[in-house]
């Protein structure tokens, strides 16, 4: 019994996400010869690839295929690099093309990616290790071929920007053998001397060879060491060294690398006029602004008449100073009745107004009440208090009751 059934677009996606997550067909290389290449209006690619034994669907888009640098024609052996996955309407599965090449370049393509892989796992191209250019350099060091169009770009631009910049040129091969190993001793110089502020490394364009000294070890190891930071200016806007990866900053071209090494003078001397202009424009407004205020607060009735400010503050005390008085009062008058009740109080219970009434109280000399006969002896003085005195006498007898 069937215990679950798919859809077929339920399938063709669940097989989509099986090869979407199998990391090794991500950027997956593959050699083959080309057929049915057809290039459409919209910029887009579809062609075959296929050796003896099968046959592979390809697609390169319109935002790769501007990058390619030869027109494929069919027959043509090529490495083509990207990512297999199905494309869920037809049930197919196909190459998605990232990048193109002719089959004598597949070997430096290879290569090109382990190296990269191996120097990106150091570390070398962290966003971390990268220094911030200079704002206002004084010396720009190239390392360049002292021929050709890199270097007549980056003097042009750089005294065009700023015609008291120094440049320091240091001539280097930028293709074949030694010329790695001359941009690295270049570097080095540089940095031993501490000659610059700012480094420009690069040429102009060229095919995958031509550029492969910016591919090699030696120099992209030393790109990285730089301690003077430096601006990678290999090739054209599509053209993407190890040593662009490896610099603090990437130029598509040696004029681009020169305006971002360079302070525009002109444009720091405009921006400060247009700053100035700006600074007293707002000045003015606010001295105008100020005077408008003073006018308006010279004519303002509280210094004409300052006594104004504090009538309601006058008010308001004498309002509160009355309340005061009537609660004073009022409080006055409580106490004064509780007062009277408790001296009235006291006054009953005074031991005067015992005596008052003829009575009288005997005290020893100690000032100790006598209440019985057998607090005295004979001859002891004792000390009688009555309503109008006292009166001091002296025990002659003791009658018991």
């Amino acid at each position: 019994m069937i215990e679950q059934a798919f859809t077929v677009t339920e399938i063709n996606n669940y097989i989509k996400s099986l090869l979407d997550n199998e990391v090794s067909l991500r950027n997956v290389q593959i050699i083959g010869e080309i057929s049915n290449f057809k290039r459409y209006p919209s910029g887009h690619c579809y062609f075959t690839l296929k050796d003896s034994g099968a046959v592979l669907k390809c697609v390169m888009f319109r935002g790769k295929a501007m990058s390619m640098r030869f027109e494929p024609q069919n027959g043509d052996t090529v490495l083509a690099i990207g990512r297999i996955t199905v494309y869920e309407r037809d049930g197919v599965y196909q190459l998605y093309t990232d990048m193109l090449l002719p089959q004598g370049v597949g070997d430096l393509m290879v290569a090109y990616e382990k190296l990269k892989a191996k120097l990106e796992a150091e570390g070398l191209f962290a966003n971390e290790r990268k220094q911030a250019l200079p704002v206002n350099p004084k010396t720009v060091g190239v390392i360049t071929s002292p021929v050709g169009a890199a270097v007549r770009d980056v003097i042009t631009v750089s005294k065009r920007r700023n015609s008291g910049i120094k440049l320091l040129l240091y001539p280097v091969k930028v293709q074949g053998e030694g010329a790695a190993n001359e941009i690295a001793h270049a570097i080095s110089f540089f940095n031993r001397h501490n000659l610059a502020d700012v480094l420009i490394v690069g040429r102009g364009g060229g095919s995958i060879e031509e550029l492969w000294a910016f591919n090699e070890e030696q120099s992209v190891r030393a790109v990285a060491a730089s301690k003077i930071p430096i601006i990678s200016a290999v090739g054209h806007e599509t053209d993407f060294t190890l040593c662009d990866f490896a610099a603090d900053k990437r130029a598509a071209t040696p004029s681009q690398a020169a305006e971002l090494a360079v302070a525009d003078a002109d444009g720091y001397i405009l921006q400060i006029r247009n700053l100035q202009k700006r600074c007293e424009h707002l000045m003015t407004a606010k001295l105008e602004q100020a005077s408008y205020k003073l006018e308006r607060l010279n004519n303002f009735w509280a210094l004409k008449d300052p006594e104004r400010l504090f009538i309601d503050g006058v008010l308001r005390t004498d309002t509160a100073y009355n309340k005061l008085v009537t609660c004073m009062d009022g409080l006055l008058k409580q106490c004064t009745h509780k007062f009277e009740l408790q001296a009235a109080r006291l006054d009953n219970l005074s031991p005067l107004t015992v005596l008052a009434r003829g009575y009288s109280v005997t005290q020893k000399e100690d000032y100790q009440v006598v209440t019985s006969t057998q607090q005295v002896r004979w001859g002891e003085e004792l000390i009688t208090t009555v309503a109008d005195g006292k009166i001091v006498s002296v025990v002659q007898s003791v009658e018991e009751a």
